[in-house]
């Protein structure tokens, strides 16, 4: 359950990175402010979705966490 939670942050975070790439334009910003305690938070935590995602990047299928 939570490495689906994970991918989902990452689709999330991967989303916004596509469009800040694309045309500039920050969508978790745009919804919570820029700069704001929610939009920190918010990068926290797929930043700490990240982290715990990366031992999928060892496993044989994905199963481990």
């Amino acid at each position: 359950m939570l490495y689906k939670i994970c991918i989902a942050l990452l689709i999330v975070g991967g989303i916004n990175w596509g469009l800040i790439g694309i045309l500039n334009f920050d969508l978790v910003a745009f919804i919570f402010g820029a700069g704001s305690l929610l939009a920190r938070i918010v990068y926290t935590i797929v930043g700490i979705a990240a982290i715990c995602s990366i031992p999928a990047l060892f496993s044989d299928n994905g199963k481990d966490m």
